[in-house]
């Protein structure tokens, strides 16, 4: 029998396939977009002025200040700034940091967002996001800080490195993989988060073969978009609380910390999800031991494995547990600091989980 569940469904829209940036005037115009407002990051202003140039007339301007962990007062600034040039609608390019910027805009001046994603992000999916403040991370709920539309063009990940895409790539199944077990789980997110799981999982070693595979790119960004679908509804656990203080608190690179973390996240958990554990295998194509199925999809698809080559010292795992099990989040399993220090130390030296 089906137990009672609760799936919250977000109404965006989403525009997929191969040379789908074209439509993105148009998308604009369905928002009634007057004065458009361009957000990304500085190495991505030069690829915006191209697509910003089209706009003319309606191109308030380019907002190049996103940064990682997206910092309140890096918002703030893109408030004035939007503010200043009176914009009405906003179009975020590139991944997550980007998109960052613009909820953060939108959360104040409440208008609408386009989301243009030229890697695996998922935070174009939620009304969701972590701001930094104080080196602390906050997190911010509001229907402002969905985007209306989503465009996902392949082409545009053709230039995205692979030390880039592959990270961004295993931080959108973090979301999958905890939408089995997360407070909010329910029927409807299993389903959608173990084929988010699954294609992405086949994407990511065909990328490792032949970073050119425009077929691979594209199986990506729909396993990305899959995988960050539940999230809303489901919530996370401990692997999101322990990369956000790791990665927030010594300034690591948010998609490689969270690709780290992940096999011994999961396996932390693998006692207290059995049911979930069994899903994750299958979707990675393992019979079972889903923690070491997801460790070697990062060694065959070239992904980081240690935090200590991310430069996370190694008299920071102490710390970094004491403050994971001071402010957990929900999770199946309890969260205890001796167990935490382990899965962080196995983390920091990049050790395979045990299978049991």
């Amino acid at each position: 029998m089906v137990e009672p569940f609760v799936y919250t469904s977000q109404p965006s829209r989403i525009v997929f396939g191969a040379g789908t940036l074209a439509q993105l005037a148009d998308e604009v115009t369905a928002l009634g977009g007057e004065r458009v407002l361009f957000c990304c990051t500085p190495g991505r202003k030069s690829e915006v002025e191209e697509i910003a140039a089209g706009f003319q007339d309606r191109l308030a301007g380019i907002c190049d200040i996103a940064k990682l962990y997206v910092p309140v007062e890096i918002v703030a600034e893109g408030v004035e700034i939007a503010r200043a040039a009176k914009a009405d609608c906003l179009v975020s390019y590139g991944g997550g940091t980007a998109v960052g910027l613009a909820k953060g805009i939108a959360l104040e001046l409440d208008i609408p967002i386009v989301a243009v994603i030229t890697a695996y992000s998922g935070s174009e999916t939620t009304s969701m996001q972590g701001m930094l403040d104080g080196g602390a991370k906050k997190m911010f709920k509001s229907p402002r800080m969905l985007p209306k539309t989503v465009i996902y063009d392949p082409d545009l990940t053709a230039g995205v490195p692979l030390n880039v895409l592959v990270p961004s790539g295993v931080n959108a199944m973090a979301h999958a993989v905890e939408a089995f077990y997360a407070e909010g789980a329910n029927p409807v997110s299993s389903i959608i988060a173990e084929e988010g799981l699954r294609a992405m999982a086949t994407a990511l070693p065909r990328l490792a073969d032949d970073p050119s595979n425009m077929e691979a790119r594209a199986d990506g960004l729909y396993g990305a978009w899959l995988c960050a679908v539940p999230l809303v509804t489901t919530g996370v656990a401990l692997h999101h609380k322990a990369a956000h203080v790791v990665g927030g608190g010594w300034d690591l690179p948010h998609a490689d910390t969270h690709t780290i973390i992940l096999p011994h996240a999961t396996a932390y958990n693998r006692d207290a999800a059995p049911e979930a554990m069994q899903r994750i295998a299958r979707a990675l194509g393992a019979d079972d031991d889903a923690p070491g199925a997801i460790f070697d999809l990062l060694k065959r698809s070239g992904a980081p494995t240690a935090l200590r080559d991310l430069g996370m010292p190694e008299e920071g795992i102490a710390k970094a547990a004491d403050l994971i099990a001071s402010a957990p989040y929900f999770n199946p399993r309890p969260v205890e600091r001796a167990p935490v220090l382990a899965m962080l130390e196995d983390a920091w030296h990049g050790r395979r989980p045990g299978a049991g």
